[in-house]
């Protein structure tokens, strides 16, 4: 199994002044889940290189079993330090596409074009594609092979408007996961705030929240069982 994982290049929370970027368990706990299924996991990212880690993330209480495992391995912060530039990578021979959230992808990836390209590449074959958490927003510009947005009648979910709320940065977003997803036709759904909900439709899975991450992860394998 050759698996993609996708993460943003954006570091800056609107304009607030503080720092974003990817949420690090959202990375982590996919990360190693897929690994210790054997996965081959491929890192990119827009700009290439050393991806933004959300400061918010990386403090103590925000630390898991695999964020932890994380900082006591050299070989994946190696990995992370030199993600593939996003345009050079192409579709063929991955099994898979992957993408952690965090705020980032909101204003990078939502809009870009190799990630677009990417997604319907995948999702044009019948190969899985799953994103956690404020990661949905790489659906906001992607077509099925019907015309359609991609997730058009599917079952989705994703960081929820009361998520958002609560992290007090309805405001400062570009746009709200959960709306824009019902905008984009699909059939949103969500589990209590900040407790694992994930949902499969077809080759499409996603999780609402960083504690959807590593049964998003589990998810996604399972599809390529």
């Amino acid at each position: 199994m050759k698996i993609l994982m996708v993460l943003t290049s954006h570091d800056q929370l609107g304009d607030t002044g503080e720092k974003t970027g990817f949420w690090l368990e959202e990375f982590a706990a996919p990360y190693y889940v897929l690994k210790d299924a054997g996965a081959d996991v491929v890192l990119a990212s827009p700009k290439g290189g050393q991806p933004p880690i959300d400061p918010k993330s990386d403090t103590d209480d925000a630390q898991t079993d695999a964020t932890r495992r994380f900082k006591g391995d050299p070989d994946a912060q190696q990995a992370l330090a030199q993600t593939r530039k996003l345009s050079e990578v192409v579709a063929d021979g991955f099994d898979a596409i992957f993408y952690p959230g965090g705020h980032g992808p909101l204003w990078d990836l939502a809009t870009d074009a190799d990630s677009k390209r990417l997604i319907e590449a995948f999702a044009g074959s019948d190969r899985p594609v799953g994103a956690v958490c404020h990661a949905p927003a790489v659906f906001q510009s992607t077509m099925g092979v019907d015309g359609k947005p991609l997730v058009s009648g599917k079952r989705v979910t994703g960081f929820t408007n009361t998520e958002e709320e609560a992290v007090g940065l309805t405001e400062v977003v570009p746009f709200l996961v959960e709306d824009m997803l019902k905008q984009n036709g699909g059939h949103y759904e969500k589990g209590d705030d900040w407790a694992s909900f994930v949902l499969i439709d077809g080759k499409l899975v996603t999780g609402q929240n960083p504690a959807s991450s590593e049964e998003a992860a589990k998810a996604l394998l399972a599809l390529l069982k």
